[in-house]
C-alpha cells in the first residue's frame, strides 16, 4: 500500500519512522501541501488550517484518510463528514490503544456513579496549539452521551460561584515535553475513582495510525472511528 503522509512536523516525522522500519508500506508522499503526490491512502498530521484543501485533494483523487489532527472547528468538521460520503475516512483524536480503551471504560462506569462530579484533566507539551485536546473533547463526547446528554462542558473555572451538578470540568495544563495524559476524575462523598492514561512516546500514535490505514482497505465510503479499527 503507497501512503501518503499529510504534514511534515515532529509527529508525522515519529510516522515516516516507524513506516520505514516496519516496511510493509511505501511512503509517496510527504508535504505540507498536496499537489500531485499518488497513493493508495492518506495519513493525516497536520496543522488544522491546512485540513480544507487536504481533505478537497482526497475527494478529488479518490483516496482514503486517516485524520489524525486536532483543533478544527464545525465547518471542517462538516467537510470531513460531507467527504465520507465519497472516500472512507477515520477520523480520530487520538489513535493509540490505551486511550481508545480509556473512552469505553469511563464510558460504561460513568452511569453507574450517580451523584459524582466528573472532571478531566489533560496535559501536553508548550507548543501544542489547541485547547482543550481533541482527546479530552472526545472523553467528554462520550461521558455526556453515556449520561443522556446531559451534561454541560466548563473549561476551567473562575468568579465566585458553586460547581454546578450537571457540568463536567476540562482543565488544560502545557509545560515542558509531555507527551500527552488524560485524566478522568469522579468525585464522591468519601471517595475518589481516578482514570489516568499516560502517553510516554509518539510511537503509539504512529502505529495506530498505520492500523488506521490498513483497516480502510477495502472499505466503503463513510466516516469511522478508532473503536471500529481497533475491534
Amino acid at each position: 500500500m503507497k501512503v501518503i503522509i499529510h504534514g511534515t512536523g515532529v509527529m508525522s516525522s515519529m510516522l515516516k519512522e516507524v513506516i520505514e522500519k516496519e516496511g510493509e508500506l511505501e511512503i509517496t508522499g510527504f508535504a505540507d501541501d498536496l499537489t500531485n503526490e499518488k497513493g493508495d491512502i492518506i495519513i493525516d498530521f497536520s496543522h488544522f488550517s491546512r485540513l480544507p484543501s487536504m481533505i478537497e485533494y482526497g475527494v478529488k483523487n479518490n483516496i482514503p484518510m486517516v485524520i489524525c489532527t486536532t483543533g478544527y472547528d464545525e465547518n471542517v468538521l462538516a467537510k470531513i463528514v460531507e467527504a465520507s460520503s465519497h472516500v472512507p475516512i477515520v477520523l480520530s483524536s487520538n489513535t493509540c490503544i490505551g486511550m481508545n480503551l480509556m473512552n469505553e471504560i469511563v464510558a460504561k462506569i460513568a452511569p453507574l456513579l450517580t451523584g459524582f462530579d466528573i472532571e478531566i484533566i489533560e496535559t501536553h507539551h508548550n507548543r501544542k496549539v489547541d485547547s482543550p485536546s481533541g482527546t479530552a473533547k472526545s472523553l467528554f463526547n462520550v461521558i455526556n452521551a453515556a449520561l443522556d446528554n446531559k451534561m454541560s462542558l466548563v473549561h476551567g473555572r473562575n468568579g465566585l460561584h458553586v460547581r454546578d451538578k450537571n457540568e463536567i470540568g476540562v482543565h488544560s495544563i502545557r509545560g515542558g515535553s509531555v507527551v500527552g495524559e488524560h485524566k478522568v476524575i469522579f468525585y464522591g462523598d468519601d471517595e475518589i475513582i481516578e482514570i489516568k492514561h499516560t502517553s510516554t512516546s509518539r510511537r503509539i500514535f504512529a502505529n495506530g495510525a498505520v492500523k488506521a490505514a490498513k483497516f480502510l482497505i477495502g472499505k466503503k465510503p463513510g466516516l469511522y472511528r478508532m473503536k471500529e479499527v481497533l475491534s
